[in-house]
């Protein structure tokens, strides 16, 4: 259907004619799936899941989980697929659509995604290194006889009457701190030292696969994603038959999935389940708008969602038992209690713990390997959502200033990303990286999701909201699923976001206490992209012609109401 641009002075930002430009289209529904898959199936699945689910309860976590994964991640999932499919277009432009007066918060999103683009992917560059490092007939961390070790570095694997005291290092921990990032380098943020020459090559190799992957859009990146996102699970089934093996691989399970059901009394159980889904999902960082804006008008994104989500969801599960099985011989060996090898959480559970166990095994190469192979395409996946949504959005936005030149902005895209993570590569780069990490894309993706929710189910409204799902799929969402669109979903997010900034715990790394400082650059980074949402309503409000009344008329009614083929025919008239 041919689309007419504005008239007026917002003429110059309205969508290209799409007899002229046809907007593309995934070749198959399996590129399209398997790319939500794989950007929702991340490293957090592997490293924050098992740690957060046995911190809060073990199998008794799985209660509010499932809960908030029922009433709060899937039905904004679902939304989600569902307003990138019917407006198809970017984050940006699809506010004029919906109430133009929260277009910031397409704003917004893109500099969150840039935000996460700085350090997820020097994540990637990590797993990279270790990557290369595997090929070796001993693994580099399997040793203390190394030029980095010191002599706190103790190996007890297949070694009697070994002494295991708080200042003993594994020979893991030591490669990971004192041969790839060098940390001890570093006397802090205040002096991360230089770059670490390795790791920014790297990087570079992680952004060239990136961009040639992105570069032509959906018609790359749905091929790319049939290995980066089957991959893993490939991997994790051969990881999880070998932990399963190993001496000890009982306890790990016990732990993990022993209930307490005590825990479920603790508020803090509730929001971390909460959180965990929400940032598991993703929906707030773009990247399911565009991508479910590249769907056919009327596939089936309701049956999308339940199937990507459930996906994800039952793959955090599985993480846990390969995670917890390893851990499990990992306390076997050091004959201590599973909890006091299962301290960490985030890169060191990757980087340390997996690791040390992998070097001991049988077949530690072929291990090594592929362990990081799977890491790698795990993260893969999300920076190619996480930037194709600020590409969808920036392009649909100024389409008569970048049409044409996809090559060339993802270019920029990428050298500016690239750019942005130079500072992760210092010796103290993980500092900035956990930095970034916290506050990044921490309250700030939280309260965007939940001012999204706010205007599409009470400003566009719900009514209308469901018209449009009509037009595509020829059902009306049930009640269900507007209760918790109008109501459920954003009690849960603002119940989140509240508790999140009212308990916020020291921020540390290893042994270093960030300075109150530091904790202070942070938020300023978390309010810069927040503060794009009320800047853009000022902006809208003042340069709208009319009475304050009449102003704010206008700034919430959409702009466009016809979207797509055969949507007038359920009625588009404004509902309020």
């Amino acid at each position: 259907m041919a689309e007419q641009p504005c008239p007026g002075p917002l003429a110059s930002l309205a969508p290209l004619n799409p007899q002229t430009h046809p907007r593309d289209k995934w070749s198959k529904k399996m590129d399209f799936l398997l790319s939500v898959i794989g950007f929702a199936v991340d490293l957090g699945n592997v490293w924050r899941f098992p740690y957060i689910c046995y911190q809060n309860g073990g199998g008794a976590f799985l209660i509010p989980y499932t809960l908030m994964a029922v009433f709060g991640g899937v039905p904004l999932f679902y939304m989600e697929l569902a307003l990138g499919q019917f407006h198809r277009t970017g984050a940006i432009p699809i506010w004029k659509r919906i109430c133009p007066i929260f277009k910031g918060i397409g704003f917004a999103i893109c500099i969150i995604g840039l935000y996460v683009s700085f350090y997820y992917n020097t994540i990637i560059a990590w797993a990279l290194y270790y990557f290369y490092s595997s090929f070796s007939g001993t693994l580099p961390w399997a040793s203390c006889d190394n030029p980095w070790n010191t002599p706190d570095c103790t190996n007890y694997f297949g070694r009697s009457n070994v002494t295991w005291t708080n200042f003993s290092r594994s020979p893991a921990e030591e490669f990971y701190t004192r041969k790839v990032l060098e940390i001890h380098k570093s006397r802090g943020l205040y002096d991360i030292g230089e770059i670490h020459w390795q790791l920014l090559l790297c990087l570079f190799l992680i952004f060239a696969i990136v961009y040639f992957s992105l570069w032509k859009g959906v018609k790359t990146s749905g091929k790319v994603v049939w290995v980066t996102a089957t991959l893993p699970y490939v991997v994790l089934l051969i990881l999880l038959i070998r932990g399963a093996t190993l001496p000890g691989a009982w306890r790990g399970v016990v732990f993990y999935l022993r209930p307490d059901w005590g825990k479920l009394l603790s508020t803090a159980v509730w929001v971390d389940a909460a959180a965990q889904i929400f940032f598991s999902l993703g929906p707030g960082f773009g990247v399911l708008l565009a991508l479910a804006s590249y769907n056919h008008f009327h596939n089936n994104c309701y049956r999308d969602a339940l199937i990507t989500s459930t996906v994800n969801c039952l793959t955090s599960f599985l993480s846990g038992f390969v995670i917890f099985t390893v851990l499990g011989y990992m306390a076997e060996m050091r004959d201590v209690e599973v909890e006091d090898v299962a301290r960490d959480k985030g890169p060191s559970l990757l980087f340390i713990t997996y690791p040390e166990a992998i070097a001991n095994m049988v077949g530690s190469t072929f291990f090594a390997i592929i362990f990081f192979l799977m890491v790698i395409t795990l993260g893969l996946d999300s920076t190619f959502g996480g930037l194709e949504a600020v590409i969808t959005a920036v392009m649909d936005e100024y389409p008569q200033l970048l049409a044409g030149r996809r090559e060339l902005f993802v270019l920029g895209l990428i050298t500016v990303s690239f750019l942005g993570s130079l500072s992760t590569l210092t010796y103290g780069g993980a500092y900035v990286v956990k930095l970034l990490e916290e506050f990044g894309a921490g309250c700030s993706i939280l309260a965007v999701v939940l001012l999204e929710t706010i205007a599409v189910s009470w400003f566009y409204g719900i009514q209308r909201f469901s018209h449009d799902v009509k037009a595509m799929l020829g059902f009306t969402p049930g009640l269900f699923w507007k209760l918790c669109w109008v109501a459920v979903s954003p009690a849960l997010l603002a119940f989140i976001v509240i508790s999140s900034l009212l308990d916020q715990p020291p921020l540390t790394l290893f042994d270093y206490q960030y300075p109150e400082w530091s904790t202070s650059v942070g938020h300023l980074i978390g309010a810069s992209s927040f503060i794009c949402i009320p800047f853009y309503m000022v902006y809208k409000l003042v340069w709208t012609p009319g009475s304050l009344k009449q102003r704010l008329a206008v700034c919430i009614r959409p702009e466009k109401t016809t979207r797509a083929p055969r949507a007038e025919v359920v009625g588009l008239a404004p509902i309020l």
